[in-house]
């Protein structure tokens, strides 16, 4: 019976990886891709920061909408800051030396949040500060601690 080869990395990512997962467990080092292995190991590091930030600017953006439209506050704002700090959590948990860069995340996701927060409100982009102010500071520790959100 004739084996095929299996598929290489740019023809079928899962039948590759799968394949590479092979000669791994029994130690066949010559036989590992250790380019594209070593590319995806930076891959995952990077896709979980990129999924922190993505999930602070929700939070940031509902957090900036509560501020300065507490009228039309709802629990749906609420429930999705609740969702998106509970799937930061699940992150962390995989990846806790990625708390240390929380700060970095918060600089990079509230210019973001900012400018969203601005589209869905219909405020001019001024309303919302450059940076984050003090209260705005305290009601992101709340959310990401699981505190109530109050300004």
């Amino acid at each position: 019976m004739q084996r095929t080869a299996p598929a290489g990395y740019d023809d079928d990512f899962a039948l590759w990886a799968e394949a590479q997962a092979v000669p791994l467990r029994e130690q066949r080092w010559d036989d590992l891709d250790v380019a594209h292995i070593a590319e995806e190991m930076d891959g995952l590091a990077r896709s979980d920061r990129r999924e922190i930030r993505s999930r602070l600017i929700q939070i940031a953006m509902h957090l900036l909408k509560q501020q300065y439209q507490p009228e039309r506050a709802s629990s749906s704002w609420r429930t999705t800051i609740l969702v998106q700090v509970t799937d930061i959590d699940g992150v962390l948990e995989d990846s806790p030396s990625l708390r240390r860069e929380i700060p970095g995340f918060v600089a990079y996701a509230y210019p973001r949040a900012r400018r969203i927060a601005s589209s869905e409100t219909g405020l001019p982009i001024e309303t919302f500060p450059e940076a984050p102010t003090p209260e705005f500071e305290r009601a992101l520790a709340a959310a990401l601690a699981g505190d109530d959100l109050e300004f």
